[in-house]
């Protein structure tokens, strides 16, 4: 059965306490988080290559990323050539992946670097160009390629 009896005083203070610590906490977040994107709500080149480490990870981009990590546009080319992976460049899976350091064109609103892949066990290696939208009112994604040649 329950009981319906009044707490101390203690208890009272002690959750007054800790509600007034959470409230401190969770006026501190927003302020932190806000702190990410510059003042013109544009992702940071740091956030941009998060975002591309993620999104690439060891391999290439698995099914979510394909799915909602790439804009609309980039979508269409991709469908336009299904026997080449438009987002890696290349028709296999590459050994490993590493992202180069990012470049942001405030002007343009777009941050780009470049995106190596290896192969043959590491021997071989591929460089393109991934761009991200910089624009951080919307989700980051990925918004072009440049694999560096005509296809």
């Amino acid at each position: 059965m329950f009981r319906n009896a009044s707490r101390p005083a203690r208890w009272r203070a002690y959750t007054v306490g800790c509600v007034a610590a959470l409230g401190i906490a969770a006026a501190a977040v927003p302020a932190a988080a806000a702190s990410a994107v510059d003042g013109n709500d544009r992702y940071t080149a740091q956030e941009i290559h998060t975002f591309l480490e993620d999104f690439y990870g060891e391999h290439g981009p698995g099914n979510f990323a394909r799915t909602y990590g790439i804009a609309p546009q980039l979508k269409e080319k991709v469908a336009a050539n299904p026997e080449f992976d438009v987002l890696l460049c290349a028709q296999n899976i590459p050994v490993s992946i590493d992202v180069g350091p990012v470049t942001t064109a405030q002007s343009a609103r777009v941050g780009w670097a470049t995106v190596s892949t290896y192969w043959n066990g590491g021997e071989g290696k591929a460089d393109f160009t991934a761009y991200v939208d910089l624009d951080a009112t919307r989700p980051i994604q990925l918004l072009d390629v440049d694999c560096g040649f005509e296809g």
